[in-house]
Parts: C-alpha cells; structure tokens; sequence
C-alpha cells in the first residue's frame, strides 16, 4: 500500500472512531438521564406511598350499650305511631320499619323465653342519622310446654323451627324470628336514669353499633384517619320512653 492511500485508510478509520465514541457518549447520556429519571419517579412513588394510603374500609360510628326495648311516651315527628325504641346508654335508636313486628313478638311472647340471637351491628349508608339492619330473635321453652296457639302464632310471624343440641337434649324446641328493620338515631331518653335504676346490670354488655363505609387515609406512622362520627338526625330531640314491662336484658346476656 502506498503512502498516499495509507493516511487516506487511517484518516477514514480515526473518523469513524470518533463517530461511535459520540454516538456511545450520547447513547450513554441517555441511559444516564433515563435511570436517573426512573429514579426520580420510582423514590417520588415510593415516598408518595410510604407517606400516605387510602382504602375503603368499614369505619364504625358510636358503639353504645342495650338499656332496654321501649316506645316512645309520647308520639315522634316524622316516625311511626307504633315506633320500637332501642334505648342506649349513649343514644336512642327509634324504628321507622319493622317496629309494629317487633311489639307482636315482644308482647305476645312469654318474656323470659326470648332471646336476641345476634349482635345489633347497624348500617348507615350515608352517616345521616338513618340506619339499616336486622333483629334476630328466638323463642324456646320445653315442648310440652307448648300450644296450639303458639304453633299458629308462629306460622303467622314467620317463625322458623331452629332447635339445636343443647334444646333437643333436654327435650326444648326453639323458633327463630328475623326482622329487617330500618330508624334514626336520636338523643339518649330523657329518664334513662329511671330505667337503668330498673333493671340489674349484665353480665356481659350486649353491644349496639352503627357504621358505614368509607375511604380510610393510612399515614407512615401507622396512624389512621376515619369518619369516626355519628351524625343525629337534624331534627332528632330527648323524649321519654315507656319500656316493654319485661327484663329482656338477662335473655340477651345469657
């Protein structure tokens, strides 16, 4: 190879090694720029989620205590005549629906053989005083014990036969009731003093709680941030009650 055409081949060989040292400075440069980038997104992420989380979650409004079942001494605006009242240490929680069942069963009933069978956990959709749920009761005693009319009584209020071991051992039978019901919160009674002072404490609280469901914000410290607050109706007042003459209270503890 002569000179000429040997400075002509290292001339283009330099040239062309200079391209592709550029174009991998500029390809780096941009794998550079897009790991930092990614490292911004993925630690602004990161912080965002460690910082805080929200997810819908039950949030439970007021947890009170049963004090007894009652009616309202005196009519309530925008409720029912025959509105069933459950009366609460910390508030009263008045039936719109489901009350007039609630009153045959609770009258009709030979009282110490009524049971409330499940806890009174009440749905309130919108926090906004009203509520939803379901009362559970039963009924037992021994079976020679009963009568023809029970047995009517029970076929015309839905009454289900639910005997279980222990009932069938010692010669029981037990009908189950189920009653949807719907109220509004109001204030506790009026003479909620009075009625404590006439019944013996329980045993085991029987609990009554209302919640709803709602988004719940998680902090990085663990702590959490709930609605956490029951809202009475707006035009919700004290009233006295006049309580179903029956100590339903050491059925239900029992």
């Amino acid at each position: 190879m002569n000179k000429l055409s040997k400075r002509h081949h290292e001339a283009v060989g330099s040239k062309a090694l200079s391209l592709s040292l550029v174009k991998k400075g500029v390809g780096t440069a941009s794998l550079a720029f897009a790991l930092l980038a990614s490292g911004c997104a993925t630690t602004e992420l990161l912080d965002s989620g460690s910082s805080s989380r929200t997810t819908s979650s039950k949030q439970i409004l007021v947890e009170d205590q049963l004090v007894a079942f009652g009616r309202p001494a005196t009519p309530l605006a925008n409720m029912p005549s025959n509105s069933v009242v459950i009366v609460g240490e910390k508030n009263s929680y008045v039936l719109r629906q489901g009350g007039p069942e609630m009153v045959n069963l609770l009258t009709n009933l030979t009282p110490k053989h009524i049971r409330v069978d499940n806890e009174m956990s009440f749905y309130s959709p919108n926090n906004d005083g009203y509520f939803q749920g379901e009362m559970k009761l039963s009924y037992a005693k021994l079976k020679d014990e009963f009568q023809r009319s029970d047995y009517n009584f029970f076929l015309q209020n839905g009454g289900k036969e639910c005997s279980d071991a222990s009932d069938q051992r010692m010669q029981a039978q037990r009908f189950c009731f189920s009653v949807p019901i719907k109220g509004g919160v109001y204030p506790a009674v009026s003479n909620l003093s009075l009625i404590q002072s006439k019944y013996s404490a329980l045993t085991k609280p029987y609990p009554v709680t209302i919640y709803t469901t709602g988004k719940t914000t998680t902090t990085h410290s663990g702590g959490t941030s709930t609605a956490g607050k029951l809202v009475l109706l707006p035009f919700a007042l004290a009233f006295d009650v006049v309580t179903f003459p029956f100590q339903l209270l050491d059925a239900a503890s029992n």
